[in-house]
C-alpha cells in the first residue's frame, strides 16, 4: 500500500508541472553614479555681494518767516525725538576782518559767551550747564553761528539765554584779554603744522592778502596781537543785528512755534547792522611762481595746488563738483589712485571745490614722502593734463555722481546737523530748496558739461602751487620741474611777549 501511495504521488506531481521553467535572466544593473565632490566651503568668495536695493533719498524741509524788523526765522520740523536745536546765525564771516585786523571776526563772535546780560563767563557757563546743554560757536568766511542742542522742554530757556548772548554780550576788557590770550596761544600752536602753514600761503596764492578769502578765519598771531576791545565792539555793532542775523530751531519745532519764540526774545531787537557785499571775484592768473614755506628735517612735503573757483549759484557749480569729485574727490579719483595706491607716495590725495557766496577756492593737495616732492608734484599736473587726453569715462562719472548725491543725507543725520544747514543756507543766501536744486543739478549734468567745465578750471595753467616741507628737498626736485620761480615765504613769527 505504501509503494501503491508513492507512486500515485509521483504522477500527481508530473501531471502538474509537465515542463521545467526556464530561469528568468537577472535585469541588468544600472551604472552606479559618481558621488558629487564635496562642496567648497569658500566657494562664495568667488563673486562679491551683491548691493541691496538704496533707500529712498528723503530731504529736509527748511521753512522761512521773517519779523518785522527784520529777523530770518529758519525752521526743519523732525518730530522722532523731543530734541531742539537752536541758534543764532549771523550774516558776516571771516570775509569781514578788517586789513591788517585778521581773527577779528572769530574773536568777537568767541567773546558774546565769555559773559551776556550781566552774568560773567563762569556764571553763564552755568545757566547753560543748568539746561544740560554746551552752546558753541563755529565762523566761517561768510558767516558764523552760536547754537545749542536742548530737549524741547527747555527749548523756551535756552533761546532766553541765546538772546542774552546774541543780544547784551558783556564785552568786558578782562574777557577779552583771557579771550585774545587763548587765541594767540591756539596759533602759535598751530604755526608748527605743516597744514596750517600752507593754509596761510595758500589763501595768499589764490586770493592775495587784499581780498576778503586772503587769509585764515582765525587770523595769524601777528595780525590778532594787534586786536582791540574797541575793535571788537566795532565788529560787532557793524556786523550784528536784526537784518543780518537769523533764528534757526530744527527738530521738535514747528515753524509757528519758532516764529512764537523769535517775537518773544528778538521780536523788540533794533540795530543799523546789514548784510556785508559779497567778495569780489578774484582773478584766475597764469602762474609765475612756487611758494614753499622751509621747514628744514621735515620728512614730508605738504603739496597743495589750486586757483580760484565758483560762487554758488553759478551754472557750473554741480558738473564742477562732478569732475573735482573724478579728478580727486574720493578714495577711487584719478589722484589718489595714483599718489597711493600706483605710486605710494603717499597716505591719499584729495580735491574739492568751495563754493563760497563768493568765488571760492578750487584746490588739490596731498602730503607725501620728502624723497618724492618732485615726482609727486609731476604727477598732479600729470593728472591735470589727463583730464584732457583721457576724458571722463561714464563709469568715472556714475561713481562720482552716485558718490555725491548718496553723501547728502549725512549732513542731516542730527538736529545739529540740520541746524548747521539751515544756517548755510542764510550765509550763502540760498532758496530753501537748495538740496533739491544740488541733486536735480547733479543728476542732470551731462558728460559733456562735466567735460568741459573739466577741462576750463582744472587747466595747469592757472594753478597756483604751495609747497610747505625741506628747502634742499624742494630746491633740488623742484626747480627742474619748470613750474615758475621758487619764492620762499617764511612762517609768521609769534609776537613777542611784552
Amino acid at each position: 500500500m505504501r509503494r501503491l501511495f508513492l507512486a500515485l504521488s509521483v504522477l500527481a506531481l508530473a501531471a502538474g508541472c509537465k515542463t521545467a521553467p526556464e530561469p528568468v535572466p537577472e535585469a541588468p544593473k544600472p551604472p552606479e553614479t559618481p558621488a558629487p565632490p564635496p562642496e567648497d566651503p569658500n566657494a562664495f568668495r568667488q563673486q562679491p555681494p551683491k548691493p541691496g536695493e538704496p533707500p529712498e533719498l528723503v530731504l529736509p524741509k527748511f521753512e522761512q518767516a521773517r519779523l518785522d524788523n527784520g529777523l530770518t526765522v529758519l525752521v526743519s520740523t523732525r518730530k522722532e525725538l523731543p530734541l531742539v536745536y537752536t541758534g543764532v546765525a549771523f550774516a558776516a564771516g571771516g570775509s569781514q576782518d578788517p586789513k591788517g585786523k585778521w581773527g577779528l571776526a572769530d574773536v568777537s563772535y568767541k567773546m558774546l559767551l565769555e559773559g551776556a546780560a550781566g552774568k560773567d563767563t563762569t556764571a553763564l557757563d552755568q545757566a547753560f550747564q543748568d539746561l544740560g546743554v554746551s552752546p558753541s560757536v563755529s565762523v566761517s568766511p561768510d558767516g558764523a553761528f552760536v547754537g545749542a542742542r536742548v530737549l524741547k522742554r527747555h527749548a523756551d530757556a535756552a533761546l532766553a539765554l541765546l538772546s542774552d548772548v546774541t543780544r547784551k554780550p558783556n564785552l568786558a576788557q578782562k574777557d577779552f584779554d583771557r579771550r585774545k590770550k587763548l587765541q594767540l596761544a591756539e596759533l602759535v600752536r598751530a604755526m608748527g603744522s605743516p597744514g596750517f602753514l600752507a593754509q596761510q600761503a595758500y589763501l595768499d596764492a589764490v586770493f592775495g592778502p587784499e581780498h576778503p578769502y586772503g587769509h585764515p578765519v582765525s587770523g595769524l598771531p601777528a595780525t590778532v596781537d594787534t586786536l582791540t576791545l574797541q575793535d571788537v565792539k566795532a565788529f560787532y555793532g557793524k556786523s550784528v543785528g536784526p537784518k543780518a542775523a537769523a533764528l534757526v530751531m530744527t527738530g521738535d519745532i514747528t515753524l509757528e512755534e519758532a516764529v512764537g519764540l523769535a517775537k518773544k526774545y528778538f521780536g523788540d531787537w533794533k540795530s543799523n547792522a546789514q548784510p556785508p557785499p559779497v567778495p569780489p571775484t578774484p582773478a584766475a592768473t597764469p602762474r609765475q611762481q612756487v611758494v614753499f614755506v622751509p621747514k628744514p628735517g621735515l620728512d614730508q612735503t605738504m603739496i597743495v595746488v589750486g586757483r580760484p573757483g565758483i560762487a554758488v549759484g553759478h551754472p557750473d557749480e554741480y558738473a564742477l563738483d562732478l569732475a573735482t569729485t573724478v579728478f580727486g574727490g574720493f578714495f577711487g579719483s584719478r589722484l589718489n589712485m595714483n599718489l597711493r595706491e600706483d605710486k605710494g607716495y603717499s597716505y591719499g590725495a584729495g580735491a574739492s571745490a568751495d563754493a563760497r557766496l563768493g568765488v571760492g577756492p578750487l584746490t588739490a593737495s596731498s602730503a607725501v614722502r620728502k624723497d618724492v616732492t618732485g615726482p609727486a608734484l609731476g604727477e598732479f599736473f600729470g593728472e591735470m593734463k589727463g583730464i584732457q587726453e583721457r576724458p571722463i569715462t561714464e563709469k568715472e562719472l556714475a561713481a562720482a555722481r552716485e558718490g555725491l548725491i548718496r553723501a547728502i543725507p549725512g549732513e542731516f543725520e542730527s538736529v545739529e546737523g540740520l541746524g548747521s544747514s539751515a544756517a548755510s543756507l542764510f550765509f550763502l543766501r540760498r532758496p530753501m530748496d537748495e538740496y533739491a536744486r544740488t541733486v536735480e543739478g547733479l543728476e542732470k549734468a551731462t558728460p559733456a558739461e562735466v567735460q568741459r567745465v573739466a577741462e576750463a578750471y582744472l587747466g595747469p595753467a592757472a594753478m597756483q602751487v604751495v609747497l610747505v616741507g625741506d628747502p634742499a628737498v624742494i630746491q633740488e626736485q623742484v626747480g627742474p620741474l619748470n613750474l615758475g620761480k621758487l619764492v620762499a615765504k617764511e612762517p609768521v613769527a609769534p609776537p613777542s611777549k611784552k
